[in-house]
């Protein structure tokens, strides 16, 4: 008998299972029937990388037979799609040279199929940019759309320099014109004779307009330079929208054809779109509610992120410090790739930082980091400041490593067991996330509009913080195996880096009672229990 239990899979690229294995086998020898059990753990797979963390075998055999265990692993790629296969045997072969033989007692086959592209956040499960296109009315060669972008991730903004949007057309559609957004490049409209359009590309290329433009340009909710906030931070501000007349169309909802292959950038990769598909018509009200119109039809296209997508690495990472322990932990070495190691700017460079003042808006979105240990452009510090009776009390402070780059409308997600005792929360606004009703742990801070909601670049005003008050819980709260620090940490929408648990700073008087590491004593504890059974 067989048994398979796997965790819930946060994301694609870190996956736990726990394989479970029981078998009972008989043989005959001096009378006697012999029972075996075995469990084998395979923990973490990252990016395609099987690393067997933890490995633990309890064996009961009598009269000394032994169990020979076969692991094969082989790891596959294609079009992005990483296969996963697990081929384990066991074999048991009595002590009698009589009876020596073998034979298979446990045969399992475990593939595991995954993609990169498959976008799941478990703190926001139901987290997505969704397109929508109204058609407004018909015209002699196609139709007039308006179309909307709302973005109905709860922590996840599209921030500077915005959003780009792109799709290939079914036919050999054209834009005639656009209210709100245009068109990057107009291509090749050499067989229009009077009137051009605005983009004869069969790939158009869409961006929002800058704030300012005149009147007779602007359309309902357009024109942020492509900044969408995230819904959980202002739902006002979390749809974008635009106009667009499109020529060599369809005249009816049966000839109509349905843009094709959707890309996002929000602003840069991450975003994967899936297709278009024809939902029922949007309704709509005038202001007094008086009368309700539809639209001719309307189209659905869902957009999800991955950070996996989005960077390879992380862009931040957290540090730990605690008034009951000096030690600081800092992030962890190279925890977001040293790859710019070469190209960062020592913090007291006078010279060359004003010549960066200078020439820093021709350098893009390309990272300047300080040069630090971790070369992050993101720290994140958590600092366990005070202990109350019925209260503690933590601090937390967001630097910015990056002189190129400054971080508008910035989120930060916690999650920790006690959010869900939040007293006050001081100079951050704060909104609980609650994606599953039964599971109060996770919330999101951000800034105050107007006062700290900018991030700058690095420098003396390159940081933010605050602190918050937390009631304790009698049942479950203590300062002991790092249960004040949170569990993870997003920094605009994306997962931060943790220093490793043993790192977490300890209480005074459990200094000496554990010396060694957990994973030291595990690993021990494994090379034991291998020189006894062999």
């Amino acid at each position: 008998m067989a048994a398979v239990r796997c965790r819930p899979v946060r994301d694609w690229a870190r996956v736990y299972m726990v394989v479970v294995l029981c078998t009972n086998y008989g043989r005959w020898s001096g009378g006697g029937l012999q029972h075996g059990r075995w469990m084998v753990g395979l923990d973490r797979l990252n990016e395609g990388w099987l690393g067997a963390a933890s490995c633990g075998l309890v064996m009961a055999l009598k009269h000394g037979s032994e169990l020979e265990l076969s692991l094969q692993i082989s790891i596959s790629q294609r079009n992005s799609i990483f296969s996963v296969s697990f081929n384990l045997m066991a074999f048991i072969k009595p002590v009698n040279p009589f009876f020596e033989f073998r034979f298979p007692l446990v045969l399992l086959f475990f593939v595991m199929i995954f993609s990169p592209a498959a976008a799941y956040d478990p703190l926001d499960p139901n987290g997505n940019i969704t397109i929508k296109w109204d058609i407004m009315s018909w015209t002699a060669d196609g139709y007039v759309a308006a179309v909307t972008m709302n973005n109905f991730q709860m922590f996840r903004h599209i921030m500077s320099p915005g959003w780009t949007l792109g799709w290939a057309w079914a036919k050999k559609e054209v834009i005639w014109s656009m209210v709100g957004a245009q068109a990057t490049d107009q291509g090749d409209c050499s067989k229009f004779h009077g009137n051009l359009p605005h983009c004869c590309k069969k790939k158009p290329t869409i961006v929002d307009l800058l704030p300012g433009v005149p009147y007779n340009q602007q359309y309902t909710n357009c024109c942020k330079g492509g900044v969408v906030a995230s819904w959980g931070q202002d739902p006002s501000q979390a749809v974008s929208a635009f106009q667009v007349s499109v020529g060599l169309a369809g005249t009816s909802n049966k000839t109509v054809k349905l843009p094709k292959n959707f890309t996002l950038l929000g602003p840069g990769p991450g975003y994967t779109c899936g297709a278009a598909t024809i939902v029922p018509p949007t309704i709509f009200f005038t202001s007094d509610l008086r009368r309700r119109t539809q639209a001719l039809m309307t189209w659905n296209v869902t957009c999800t992120y991955s950070q996996l997508l989005a960077q390879k690495k992380p862009s931040c990472c957290v540090s730990f410090s605690s008034f009951y322990n000096d030690t600081i932990i800092p992030c962890s070495t190279c925890a977001c790739d040293c790859q710019n190691k070469k190209t960062c700017v020592q913090g007291n460079d006078t010279k060359l930082l004003s010549a960066l003042e200078k020439n820093i808006t021709k350098m893009g979105n390309t990272p300047l980091l300080q040069c630090t240990k971790h070369m992050c452009p993101v720290r994140v510090h958590w600092h366990v400041k005070l202990n109350y009776k019925a209260y503690w009390r933590v601090k937390i402070s967001i630097t910015n490593f990056n002189y190129a780059f400054n971080y508008s409308q910035w989120t930060l997600v916690a999650q920790h067991p006690n959010l869900n005792n939040v007293t006050q929360v001081f100079s951050f606004d704060y909104k609980p996330l609650i994606p599953y009703q039964s599971i109060n742990d996770t919330g999101m801070f951000y800034g105050q509009k107007f006062y700290n909601d900018l991030l700058m670049e690095d420098g003396p005003n390159g940081n933010v913080q605050s602190e918050l008050i937390l009631e304790k819980d009698p049942n479950t709260f203590t300062f002991n195996q790092g249960w004040a620090f949170p569990r993870k940490i997003y920094f605009n929408g994306d997962e931060c880096t943790l220093p490793p648990p043993d790192d977490y700073p300890f209480l005074p008087n459990s200094a000496l009672a554990n010396p060694y590491s957990l994973t030291t004593l595990a690993v021990s504890l494994l090379f034991l229990l291998m020189t006894v059974w062999w």
